[in-house]
């Protein structure tokens, strides 16, 4: 009775560590960035609700999010199973699609290990450096004992929740549609979340070029509220 109580405990905490680090409120910047998105509205790809609720669900399945994804689940299968994370972290930094990108992964990934030290775990030593932010949160939920599963459905949330927020701030939407986008978009996350999990590394890839295209003229574009 005692060691299960002890789980319980063990999960609660892993629970409510992995909501502080997933939330908005926790400092890595992430209000900064887009990912594109601007871009997209600028160029007339997204002008409404419909528009948004269609691009994320294309990011989610076969886009940026989904290779995100992948390579969290494998720092939180290096981690988990004592296997060094440089190699991950640097294909990770590799497959970047832009400068910005590049920019906007890395230093959210610093700032997310930053942050993380309020946890003291021996994983952050091995995270020092330019990081991506996936790997980052990869490594340090499964430090922590966070399941994959759980770690890639929170990821997706958060990056899902970034994207409306990006949508609400250039006046593409209201915060009534934000919330009801958000909410339509929990089964596909749980979905992706669940597959993605037991995804490896010979799964990544992208067939969204106009998205990465996009992220590449934000680099450009006259004026901008955001840093990609």
């Amino acid at each position: 009775m005692a060691e299960m109580a002890a789980d319980g405990l063990a999960s609660r905490h892993a629970l409510l560590r992995l909501m502080a680090w997933l939330s908005p409120a926790f400092p890595v910047g992430g209000f900064s960035y887009s990912a594109g998105l601007e871009s997209a509205v600028v160029d007339g790809h997204i002008a409404d609700g419909d528009g948004l609720e269609a691009w994320l669900q294309v990011l989610l399945g076969d886009g940026g999010m989904r290779n995100d994804a992948i390579l969290l689940a494998e720092a939180h299968g290096c981690q988990s199973e004592g296997r060094a994370l440089h190699e991950v972290t640097a294909l990770a930094i590799a497959l970047a699609s832009s400068a910005e990108r590049h920019a906007e992964i890395t230093r959210l990934g610093e700032a997310f290990v930053k942050a993380a030290a309020a946890w003291p775990h021996p994983v952050l030593d091995a995270l020092s450096g330019p990081v991506p932010y996936s790997t980052a949160v990869g490594a340090v939920a499964a430090a922590h004992g966070v399941t994959v599963t759980d770690a890639l459905a929170a990821f997706l949330h958060a990056q899902v929740s970034q994207y409306i927020s990006v949508a609400i701030r250039l006046g593409v939407i209201g915060q009534t549609r934000g919330v009801a986008i958000l909410a339509a978009s929990e089964v596909g996350i749980l979905d992706a979340a669940a597959r993605y999990s037991s995804l490896g590394l010979n799964d990544l890839g992208s067939a969204t070029v106009i998205a990465d295209t996009l992220s590449m003229r934000h680099e450009t574009q006259y004026s901008r509220l955001f840093q990609s």
